[in-house]
């Protein structure tokens, strides 16, 4: 059993540390551009693992797919942060042009991988994945729904003082902004949310969920890690184990909640077959405009890379 995880950067590293260290695999490949930083960090994870008592082989490899050859899943990190006087359409044209370049790298040496993309603007990449692979739409999905909830639970569990394995919840729609929040599928321990907290510290949390990215950015100078990596390691266990978890994740519709040609994020059976199945919840009217703002808006940065081709 085979992944890889392409960029050394933050996320891949800890996406490989989580992978390595819940023994997800026996042998992941850790693949970056920069000259001997995906060796570095490689052998660094592979070093503690007589300290975390774990066998997973973490192998380290600069921009030589061969040694990511039969992997069965792929998740793809790489990408440029947006720099001061870059615009949004700088931005999706050169994160583009890595996406499509990897994902070419990554077809050629595994051509049946599972492709799980985390690399930004998110719900673009993902199209651009999926043009360049040509694979099912259940093939090529991307990472922003579990970490979207993950940032939801842990502000419901601070504010109500309990644990945040207690909390289930669910999203919707684009990653950011727009994304398309659901407190009435939102429950602790079976309870749903709206009976211990008011609606007005709950409109604050989701609000917070909202720019949650931003909000560790203005503190840290530089986007999240730790939960990203995570949230993408936990895609990859639910295809390796197939344990067909239910989890938001960012894929292609096609006539689901009425949307067809737009990549959204909602719930989807993991397994391992990647997309096992599409859920489709019964949305409110309020719930089903929200996400056509959200499909209006990730189709808008969809157009920008369709021109420039």
């Amino acid at each position: 059993m085979k992944v890889t995880v392409v960029g050394a950067g933050n996320v891949g590293a800890t996406c490989a540390d989580v992978l390595a260290y819940r023994e997800i695999a026996n042998e992941i490949v850790l693949v970056d551009i920069k000259e001997g930083i995906a060796e570095g960090k490689a052998l660094d994870i592979w070093q503690k693992a007589p300290i975390d008592l774990y066998d997973s082989r973490t192998v380290g490899s600069t921009n030589d797919y061969t040694k990511t050859a039969g992997s069965e899943v792929v998740v793809i990190t790489s990408g440029l942060p947006r720099k001061p006087g870059m615009s949004r359409d700088d931005l999706i044209n050169t994160n583009a042009g890595i996406v499509k370049s990897v994902t070419e790298n990554v077809i050629k040496h595994s051509p049946n991988a599972i492709i799980i993309v985390v690399s930004n603007p998110l719900d673009v990449m993902t199209y651009q994945a999926h043009l360049t692979s040509k694979l099912p739409r259940t093939k090529v999905f991307g990472m922003a729904g579990i970490l979207d909830t993950a940032r939801y639970r842990a502000f419901l569990a601070e504010a109500l003082n309990i644990s945040p394995k207690d909390i289930q919840a669910m999203l919707l729609g684009g990653h950011g902004d727009t994304m398309v929040p659901l407190p009435r599928y939102t429950t602790v321990a079976g309870i749903p949310v709206t009976e211990l907290i008011d609606s007005n510290k709950l409109n604050a949390i989701l609000e917070r969920t909202k720019v949650g990215g931003g909000e560790l950015v203005k503190l840290m100078g530089t986007s999240a890690w730790y939960a990203p990596g995570s949230a993408a390691a936990q895609m990859v266990e639910a295809i390796v184990r197939d344990q067909r978890r239910v989890f938001p994740v960012c894929a292609q519709l096609d006539g689901e909640y009425g949307i067809k040609d737009c990549y959204l994020g909602v719930p989807v059976i993991l397994g391992k077959n990647g997309i096992e199945k599409f859920i489709e919840l019964d949305l409110n009217n309020d719930e089903k405009a929200l996400l056509e703002a959200s499909r209006k808006a990730v189709r808008e940065v969809m157009d920008v890379l369709d021109k420039l081709g």
